[in-house]
């Protein structure tokens, strides 16, 4: 098997490519730009699944700018964000815990549904190896569509936290998918590496597979530490530059061209997340996507902000500044 610590370049990976777009412009008029090229099958009753983090995290994508994107774009208008509460005990660990903590960071101006607070359901896990069914909040099965707004960023065991990590820990239940993801032997975070990442990404697919063409991806690539959301005000800190956001309706080819991002940067840029990504073999989420039928590795990187014409990777990355807290 290939080695998971290890980076495979875009010219060395095989299938068919899928259509990526790419917008430098870090703002809600941004995410607007991206996720309009991508929107077409969110139809119906949609749920917005993101990130709302820990009380005061500072990395989260801002509360603000998601207000003004459910204000000002037609088919959001009327949209429930969607969470499940977390396996850890933090400040999301309980339903009424979670409540304030969305208070707290601003979460309040729509309908924010915990999905697990009454509840599960499995959803079927077509052609796993872990599992043949996952244990989610049991209100997802009440949206039609799904947005799966990200903030791309490292992850403490994931090595990365992209839309396949977004719902594929996101809306697995508190108390049951998490466990089923994450504890092994009686050790609640047993499960770790190739394991891990193929566990995420199987419960990632069995909402993938429920919602169809009826899901689409954004990934926001700003305030990127090596650690979670979930680590809030303890994140280590930001020292990756910003680079923009992405869109896609394939939740692989979105991750892969994410990761490109990085590595396209110069070392001193890269460095810190390259090193998170590999130590914790994150980039068998990758490859485990394409293996399970999830989407392609390959892709078409296309630029909104110059004539929608095809660009690189390293020409994508050209230019970013070093970081600088983007405030709220």
């Amino acid at each position: 098997m290939t080695d998971t610590t290890k980076y495979v370049p875009f010219e060395e990976r095989c299938g068919n490519e899928s259509i990526v777009y790419f917008t430098r412009d870090l703002s809600p008029e941004g995410i607007k730009k991206a996720y309009e090229k991508v929107n077409a099958g969110i139809t119906g009753k949609v749920a917005i699944k993101l990130h709302t983090g820990e009380k005061n995290g500072p990395n989260i994508v801002p509360s603000a700018w998601v207000k003004q994107l459910l204000e000002t774009t037609e088919s959001l208008k009327d949209a429930t964000i969607v969470e499940t509460n977390t396996f850890y005990e933090g400040d999301r660990y309980t339903t009424e815990d979670h409540l304030e903590t969305l208070k707290v960071n601003g979460w309040d101006f729509c309908p924010v549904d915990i999905m697990d607070k009454d509840g599960v359901v499995n959803l079927p896990v077509e052609g796993g190896k872990w599992f043949k069914e996952m244990s989610m909040g049991k209100t997802i099965t009440d949206y039609d569509s799904l947005f799966v707004l990200t903030h791309f960023k490292g992850h403490t065991m994931g090595g990365f936290g992209g839309s396949n990590k977004n719902i594929g820990i996101g809306c697995a239940d508190g108390r049951i998918g998490k466990k089923w993801i994450h504890e092994k032997n009686g050790d609640q975070w047993g499960v770790v590496e190739d394991e891990l990442m193929e566990k995420i990404t199987e419960s990632s697919k069995a909402t993938v597979d429920y919602f169809g063409k009826h899901i689409t991806f954004v990934n926001v690539m700003r305030n990127m530490s090596v650690s979670c959301d979930c680590e809030g005000v303890a994140a280590q800190p930001v020292v990756t530059p910003n680079v923009g956001i992405l869109a896609s309706i394939d939740i692989c080819a979105i991750d892969n061209a994410s990761v490109d991002l990085i590595y396209a940067m110069c070392e001193e840029d890269h460095h810190d997340l390259v090193e998170r990504i590999e130590t914790r073999h994150g980039h068998r989420q990758l490859s485990y996507m394409q293996e399970i039928g999830m989407g392609n590795a390959k892709y078409i990187l296309i630029d909104l902000d110059n004539d929608e014409v095809r660009i690189t990777p390293k020409k994508a990355v050209e230019g970013v500044q070093p970081f600088k807290l983007i405030s709220k």
